[in-house]
């Protein structure tokens, strides 16, 4: 059992740092560098990655803001639309920014007539990491809850109830794709391995483990997260299967 441990914000002076928007801006960071380092690797002009990495911050507050809105509490916020505005509380919706990522990075690549296959891996590469160090600001502050348990890591919250706690789930999630992301870059990979990996294993763990979420609306019997979970799978099956056929995914190919 873990301990419930909050820590919403940081006092420097009169300057106030929320906490769950440090550890996100901390995950983008290092996602954003080891993208980079992959990149290089590859060959690739990591400038036009960390370029875009700028358009891609404003593209995942905005799309996650309105995915989380749209998606799971809209009745609070269509009451309330000034907190729309307080992302700093918590409250983005990983697949709203992933689809708003997803269209801005493929205008971006496009623009600047670049491989966008190439270009999109190398990016995915670092997105683990950036989850891994992301959610652990979703764990501190608490904002997804889960059912009641007896796991080994399990969190034993203010009501004394030991629950799940989903924050910490994903950024332990986040940790292990890490890892096995470093150990595949050992060998040389094809282009569209790592989308391919990311979305087949992420839209397996997110799935189930949405079962155990406890404040989010279902429809259909499922939370947002799990259909698009689903597609996500769908995705990366089908990449897969590009990949076995082909060999290779560029932008001939899209």
């Amino acid at each position: 059992m873990i301990p419930y441990i909050e820590w919403t914000s940081v006092q420097l002076g009169p300057l106030t740092l929320h906490v769950w928007g440090l550890m996100v801006a901390l995950g983008f960071l290092l996602g954003t560098y080891m993208a980079g380092r992959m990149a290089q690797r590859r060959g690739l002009d990591k400038k036009i990655l960390y370029d875009l990495a700028g358009w891609l911050v404003l593209a995942a507050l905005v799309g996650g803001r309105l995915g989380h809105v749209l998606f799971y509490e809209f009745s609070f916020y269509a009451a309330d639309p000034i907190s729309i505005l307080r992302i700093w509380e918590g409250g983005l919706s990983l697949f709203g920014g992933v689809i708003a990522c997803t269209a801005t990075g493929y205008w971006y690549l496009r623009k600047h007539n670049v491989d966008v296959w190439q270009y999109a891996d190398s990016a995915i590469f670092g997105l683990p990491f950036g989850l891994w160090i992301g959610r652990i600001g979703c764990f501190l502050i608490h904002d997804h809850p889960g059912t009641a348990t007896d796991f080994i890591l399990g969190v034993e919250y203010p009501d004394g109830v030991v629950r799940h706690d989903l924050g910490l789930y994903l950024s332990i999630n986040g940790m292990i794709l890490a890892g096995l992301f470093l150990w595949l870059a050992k060998k040389k990979r094809p282009t569209g391995f790592y989308i391919a990996t990311f979305a087949v294993w992420y839209g397996v763990v997110r799935f189930f483990l949405d079962f155990y979420r406890l404040l989010d609306v279902r429809y259909g019997g499922l939370t947002p997260g799990q259909w698009f979970s689903i597609a996500l799978f769908a995705f990366g099956c089908w990449l897969w299967w590009r990949l076995s056929t082909e060999g290779h995914l560029n932008s001939s190919t899209t």
